[in-house]
């Protein structure tokens, strides 16, 4: 098989963006590309066309590829939880809750079996596989069970590139101290590196890349610019993607009667937050994500998004005033809309036995809405037809909405200015997105038209091109096609701990 791993220094080091580029580089050049990370831990999830769910970052990879996303890519998926406790989804469906302890005291060898099964059948289908690490390949603690980092390395031979985020600061240190605490056999497979949004002249960096080179005989095969507005799913993090419509305006005033503002309520175990990228990606359209009462009050639009724990998010936006906030902005007929468990908390009541055990809790009581949590996920692609638009989206949740009155919108309904629907990603879909926006334009007496050039999947697609440019440009493609096609060179140095 051939491939290669993209391991990091960090969390965070850009390990997700550099496999979507290589990706793209690789597509580009007619090969037949597949992305890969063996586990995943991450609240923002995507359904394939066979019902599977996934991390939406191997969604986006597999986009970048321009092939089918696939439960191969992301063969265990972990989804945090309340309690230190996740959900685990192994090919695409929840198979159990397991506390960090269990999960990593229990199931690895079973898992890593999977892992490597599905990269097999991977690499028997593609021409090359992009395989992503985790974390960190030097977390010592955790290299007994490690299913994701060096030992997918080990399993398919493949040679492994470390990235490492230097706008964080301390990255020779990330890249050396990571090298160093590999035992023999990994090392041997670790073949360079990357260095991330770099700032500035890189004519200063150069002693320090040259003595990194010298100190653990592998070279940096790419120094990757800082680069604002890439636009892709993140694993997790509250950030507005493409045309990063999260700014403030110009010199601290007001937003003009043209703009519309969108407030998102950052409730506990958010989950899926890209759904609000879309709108995000409208000229004149301000997305922020809020916790404060005064911020919805100041918003056109207020989204309550998607979560892992429902009746914990319903506690918080109590306990935060935001529910009263919602409530006042119904009455007055000012826009809200929920999104999945957004929408089920403007219901009228919750029965959750499954993932709070809270028995029955009383929601917003803004929509004619009861829901019964049940022990089996509804993971679903459906389709249709809204203001006389084609839309489109995905499902991905517990909770069984009993709609009992209101207006039909998607599979939920609408209550005057108040929408909510299971739908994930509707608003990808330009028509009804534009409709929908001009509806809360007017509710909330804005100028706002929306704009309609504006087409999301061609706005993902140059973001996708723009990664692979970053590759084109900024690495040494040729150096990465020869790892790629012959694996790590022979005769790597150790390098030890503490040295020099």
């Amino acid at each position: 098989m051939k491939g290669i791993l993209i391991a990091g220094t960090s969390s965070d080091a850009g390990k997700s963006v550099l496999v979507a580029g290589i990706c793209r580089f690789l597509a580009r050049r007619g090969l037949r590309v597949a992305p890969f990370k063996g586990q995943n831990m991450s609240l923002n999830s995507f359904v394939t066309r066979e019902g599977a769910e996934i991390g939406r970052a191997q969604a986006m990879q597999a986009q970048a590829a321009r092939v089918e996303p696939s439960a191969l890519m992301n063969p265990v998926l972990l989804k945090p939880g309340g309690d230190s406790r996740s959900q685990v989804v192994v090919l695409g469906r929840p198979v159990g809750e397991l506390s960090a302890r269990g999960y990593h005291g229990g199931r690895q060898g079973e898992l890593l079996a999977t892992v490597t099964d599905c990269l097999e059948q991977l690499g028997a289908t593609h021409d090359v596989v992009v395989c992503e690490g985790a974390g960190s390949p030097a977390e010592i603690n955790l290299r007994r069970t490690d299913i994701v980092n060096m030992a997918v390395a080990r399993a398919a031979g493949l040679p492994v590139l470390v990235v490492g985020d230097i706008d964080r600061g301390g990255v020779f240190a990330g890249l050396f101290g990571t090298t160093a605490l590999l035992s023999p056999d990994d090392q041997k497979l670790v073949a360079g590196y990357v260095v991330n949004k770099f700032r500035g002249d890189r004519s200063l960096l150069r002693p320090g890349l040259d003595m990194l080179a010298k100190l653990t005989g592998r070279p940096t095969l790419g120094v990757l610019p800082y680069t604002h507005g890439l636009g892709i799913d993140e694993e997790d993090g509250l950030r507005v993607s493409l045309r990063g419509s999260s700014r403030e305006s110009a010199a601290g005033e007001p937003y003009g009667r043209d703009v519309l503002r969108v407030a998102v309520a950052a409730v506990p175990l958010m989950s899926n937050f890209t759904d609000v990228d879309a709108l995000a990606a409208e000229p004149g359209v301000v997305v922020r994500f809020v916790d404060r009462p005064q911020d919805v009050a100041d918003a056109d639009l207020v989204v309550l998004p998607g979560t892992r724990g429902t009746v914990r998010a319903l506690e918080w936006l109590r306990a935060q005033g935001l529910a009263d906030a919602v409530r006042r902005r119904a009455a007055e007929g000012r826009p809200v809309l929920g999104v999945c468990g957004g929408f089920q908390m403007l219901g009228e009541r919750i029965e959750d036995e499954v993932e709070s055990r809270r028995g029955t809790v009383d929601g917003l009581g803004l929509l004619p809405v009861r829901v019964r949590f049940a022990a089996d996920k509804t993971l679903a692609r459906p389709s249709g037809s809204h203001y006389g638009e084609p839309v489109a989206g995905y499902e991905i949740h517990h909770g069984v909405a009993d709609v009992r009155g209101g207006e039909p919108f998607l599979d939920g309904c609408r209550v005057g200015a108040v929408w909510g629907t299971h739908w994930h990603g509707s608003l990808e879909s330009d028509g009804f997105r534009r409709r929908f926006l001009a509806e809360v334009a007017a509710a909330a007496g804005r100028d706002f038209v929306p704009a309609p050039g504006t087409r999301f999947a061609a706005l993902r697609e140059e973001q996708l091109d723009r990664l692979g440019d970053l590759v084109e440009e900024h690495m040494d493609t040729a150096a990465l096609l020869r790892l790629i096609e012959d694996g790590a060179p022979a005769g790597l140095p150790f390098v030890a701990p503490g040295a020099p």
